[in-house]
């Protein structure tokens, strides 16, 4: 039976070159010079540490650009708060998607069950298998999920014929 899975996964290559990309032109650029502007990454999380929230602004705004540079979908980015750190100093914690959370896992099988097409959809883990008879079908269940999710950049992988 035709079968495709459907996944969030950011290319965590990608993202560790943007962020490098983006640690060598804050050490450069004439306006951070003489601050504490940093960034790195651990894991699946983006810590951009400055003097100020104007200055986390100004070095979101370069992991942006390097990002867009990557070709790495900026929906990926779950912006966390302003944290208060020891002295002036501020930071912000960007958690890097990964996997479909379970509430849009439950609104994408009811979406699917609701189009009438015929196909199933079932959750698997962190992704959702669409399977069906005819791979017309699941074509049409793509461009249905691609025209109604559009705040996560989903895409599809594993088409099985």
């Amino acid at each position: 039976m035709p079968s495709f899975d459907t996944v969030c996964e950011a290319d965590l290559v990608k993202v560790r070159n943007a962020v490098d990309n983006s640690a060598k032109e804050i050490d450069t650029r004439f306006d951070f010079k003489g601050t504490s502007a940093a960034i790195e990454l651990k894991d699946k999380d983006i810590t951009l540490i400055g003097d100020a929230e104007f200055q986390l602004d100004q070095i979101a705004d370069v992991l942006r650009n390097k990002l867009t540079k990557q070709e790495v979908d900026v929906r990926f980015l779950d912006m966390g708060d302003v944290q208060k750190m020891g002295g002036d100093k501020v930071k912000r914690v960007i958690k890097v998607r990964n996997g479909i959370e379970a509430e849009l896992a439950k609104k994408l099988q009811r979406l699917i069950k609701d189009s009438k097409l015929k196909v199933q959809a079932a959750i698997q883990g962190e992704s959702v298998r669409v399977t069906g008879t005819k791979r017309d079908d699941l074509q049409a269940a793509m461009a249905l999920i691609r025209k109604d999710i559009t705040d996560i950049p989903l895409s599809f992988n594993n088409f099985r014929d």
